[in-house]
């Protein structure tokens, strides 16, 4: 073998294994117009965003309000965010939470070619996981949450982690460790939306009416 058919070798075997490795590498699914970058997980016919949702634009660019305030959340009829505790450090763990009007707005919170989770898509992921009194332990991370963390068994990598909530009538938070609160994006009333909530105690996914004012997590789901 010449030098030149060696050197055309090597080049050849380079070139194989760096293409090898760039397509074994899966890009992103899920990106919001932040750039952050969400695992995502399949279930059944759907997609879904295995962390909560930590934008802080809408997808035509917009900011959408932090409300760090108590009084000052409780009173809003308007988009907001917020880390739990106001704490940047849980934000990095558990995400953002929104109230329903974020949820809501027609400039889009979800990242591009997503959409926030409906009520019947999260009562198909029930029923996929075998219904409501089970369906919760088998999204929630096996660690993370206070103890016994019952049925905790995250069969389709979920990773649900106790991020708390925010309460509509005072804007006091729900601290995280115990329980996680999401919304869907379905309305019920002119003040109330469809929700999910899990806690540290059992294994549900429970169903349940609130209050729009609400800070909740989201998950997403794939166009």
């Amino acid at each position: 073998m010449t030098t030149m058919h060696r050197i055309l070798k090597r080049t050849l075997l380079s070139t194989i294994i760096l293409f090898t490795a760039a397509c074994s590498r899966p890009a992103p699914e899920a990106v919001d117009i932040d750039g952050n970058s969400y695992r995502i997980v399949r279930a059944g016919a759907m997609t879904w965003t295995a962390e909560n949702l930590s934008v802080s634009r809408f997808r035509n660019g917009e900011l959408i309000p932090e409300v760090r305030d108590g009084a000052e959340w409780a009173a809003l009829a308007t988009p907001a965010w917020c880390w739990n505790s106001n704490s940047p450090e849980n934000g990095k763990k558990y995400g953002k939470m929104y109230n329903w009007y974020a949820v809501n707005d027609p400039r889009g919170l979800a990242p591009e070619g997503w959409h926030v989770a409906t009520d019947a898509e999260w009562s198909m992921l029930s029923e996929l996981l075998g219904g409501e009194r089970e369906a919760g332990g088998k999204l929630k991370a096996v660690q993370g949450w206070a103890e016994p963390n019952e049925g905790a068994e995250d069969t389709i990598g979920f990773g649900l982690l106790p991020a708390g909530a925010r309460r509509d009538t005072d804007g006091e938070f729900m601290e995280p460790g115990s329980y996680n609160r999401l919304w869907t994006s379905t309305e019920t009333s002119d003040k109330a939306a469809w929700s999910r909530s899990i806690g540290y105690f059992d294994a549900a996914l429970r169903r349940g009416k609130a209050n729009k004012k609400t800070g909740f997590s989201v998950r997403c789901v794939k166009d």
